[in-house]
């Protein structure tokens, strides 16, 4: 696969002959190249992150300005106590019980990247939180990786041909492929960490079941049962792949941490391996800060680049960004703005992983923006979108 190059420098300081050499005191070689000159733009590790103002970028500084503090006054109204919430939600509603860690939200943050530079920053971008379903989009780029290593030799695969526990052996299970799975179409019937797939069945919880890829439903039941597969296909937990394969080799921070529940621990390889959580619903799912989000994002934007690596294929990445022939606002967990449907004040061909509580990191790859959002006020993301694309423009 050919690569794009990259050239990088070392900048060796030297005082009365002593070379200072204490890590955390170094500049990463990857943060004082100019990439004006030498190539795309990447963050270093960790905090290493160039800023630029909104003038350095052509920005309009007040504009900008409005677009955060926009944000900030449309924070989440959802109570800052999310097991207290969920709890209140599910009351009387059978299948419901918590089973995954949760933790307080934040306040309000977020981020605006363009051509990779960080422009605007607001909030505890630090903060490990909770991201409900944007979890879904890890979990697709850990089934990517898959394919890319050639573990899935197919988007079109039976999942029963990869995956012998059980899950699969009925008539109905059996016809799943991995493009159903990925695109929320696979009907899945079944109960997982003792959760019945009616238990989230939300268009219906009595309703008749199509068959697979004849239907599109929202369900964390067959979105865990989807991360339990891809763990079986890797033999390995998935935040152990997420971590060696993405998260180590974009820079992130060592702080997120993808939960499964107290009932979901399995036998992979003579190992016993958490399955997580596929999103938040019942708990669990990926606790991550702002920064992290957006170095995903970033990884998206760039086709799956990071600096000289391909770290996930392009292909895959088309795939997650093509429409669904039953909702075309969904691609392989991720949602699309096909004919703006979901923002209409952004370009048709933005894309996003969204969750509760209106997380999200959104892409432009028009503009070369990428965007991350933690805990806004429904209804207002294509307000604040609105403002961003105002500035930049």
């Amino acid at each position: 696969m050919k690569m794009r190059k990259g050239y990088r420098f070392l900048a060796l300081f030297v005082l009365l002959g002593h070379v200072a050499c204490m890590e955390n005191e170094m500049v990463a070689p990857e943060e004082i190249e100019d990439p004006d000159v030498y190539g795309t733009y990447f963050p270093g590790r960790g905090p290493n992150w160039q800023e630029k103002t909104a003038r350095d970028l052509g920005w309009d500084e007040t504009a900008l300005a409005e677009a955060v503090q926009y944000a900030i006054t449309n924070e989440s109204d959802i109570p800052t106590d999310l097991r207290g919430y969920l709890e209140s939600r599910f009351d009387g509603l059978p299948d419901q019980e918590i089973l995954g860690p949760l933790k307080e939200r934040g306040k309000a943050s977020g981020m605006i990247l363009h051509r990779g530079y960080i422009v605007a920053e607001w909030g505890d971008t630090s903060r490990t939180d909770v991201t409900f379903s944007v979890t879904k989009s890890f979990l697709a780029t850990t089934i990517g990786l898959a394919l890319d290593r050639g573990l899935i030799r197919s988007v079109d695969d039976l999942v029963a041909e990869y995956v012998d526990d059980g899950g699969y052996r009925s008539a109905h299970n059996a016809a799943i492929t991995w493009r159903h799975t990925l695109q929320q179409t696979s009907e899945w019937e079944g109960t997982l960490w003792d959760k019945p797939d009616t238990a989230d069945r939300r268009e219906g919880r009595d309703r008749t079941l199509q068959a697979p890829g004849m239907f599109w439903e929202y369900n964390d039941v067959r979105v865990n049962r989807a991360a339990l597969s891809a763990a079986r296909v890797w033999g390995e937990a998935l935040p152990d792949v997420l971590d060696r394969e993405v998260m180590t080799p974009i820079g992130a921070s060592r702080s997120w941490r993808w939960h499964g529940y107290r009932n979901s621990t399995v036998e992979i390889a003579d190992q016993e391996v958490e399955s997580v959580a596929g999103g938040g619903h019942w708990g669990g799912g990926m606790w991550i800060n702002t920064r992290d989000m957006a170095r995903l994002g970033l990884l998206y934007l760039r086709g799956g680049m990071w600096r000289e690596d391909q770290i996930l294929s392009a292909e895959f990445i088309d795939g997650a960004r093509t429409p669904s022939e039953l909702n075309p606002t969904y691609g392989f967990m991720w949602w699309l703005n096909t004919d703006g449907a979901l923002w209409p004040s952004a370009p048709h061909e933005s894309f996003a992983a969204r969750g509760g509580g209106d997380n999200m990191i959104w892409i432009d790859p028009s503009h070369e923006l990428v965007v991350v959002v933690r805990w806004i006020q429904r209804g207002t993301q294509d307000g604040l979108l609105q403002r961003i694309l105002a500035a930049a423009e």
